[in-house]
């Protein structure tokens, strides 16, 4: 008996699990704000916390948060349970997707705020988490599932 969207599970508890532990790791082996330098000026370890959601928006006020990380993980799970199968990009994309949401989250009714310690400083680019990563990826793998043409040739969009 095969799972359905084998892939999406796979892809979802993989990237929970990895954001989970580092996200542990980060706060048993660093000191708040602490940072550590592996490229100097270039990528550095920092731990931050962020009540808001990405780019700290919503800092104030956002434990709303919470609550549409847990409609989109619920939503996430339907469609994926009850759903249609998705082809290997779907499911990965949204598998990633619900990684994300799972992982903030987690800190989010846990904590009121979400670990973040990925800082990529020659950018000057927010500091940042794998769950922001496992969204991210999961939006590139929708975007190519988007565009990508079928099987039998024809693109999935209408030629309007």
């Amino acid at each position: 008996m095969s799972i359905k969207n084998q892939l999406f599970w796979i892809a979802a508890g993989v990237g929970l699990v990895l954001d989970q532990i580092t996200k542990l790791w980060v706060d048993r082996s660093f000191e708040l704000e602490e940072t550590r330098p592996l490229w100097e000026g270039v990528f550095h370890l920092t731990y931050v916390t962020n009540p808001g959601a990405a780019f700290s928006l919503f800092s104030e006020g956002g434990e709303w948060l919470r609550w549409l990380s847990l409609l989109v993980s619920l939503g996430l799970i339907f469609l994926a349970w009850f759903g249609p199968r998705m082809n290997r990009w779907e499911q990965v994309g949204y598998g990633c997707v619900l990684a994300g949401a799972l992982g903030n989250g987690i800190d989010r009714f846990l904590m009121g705020e979400v670990i973040d310690f990925l800082d990529f400083r020659l950018i000057n680019f927010p500091v940042f988490n794998l769950a922001d990563v496992c969204i991210n990826v999961g939006i590139i793998c929708l975007l190519i599932a988007a565009f990508k043409p079928t099987s039998n040739g024809n693109s999935k969009r209408s030629s309007h």
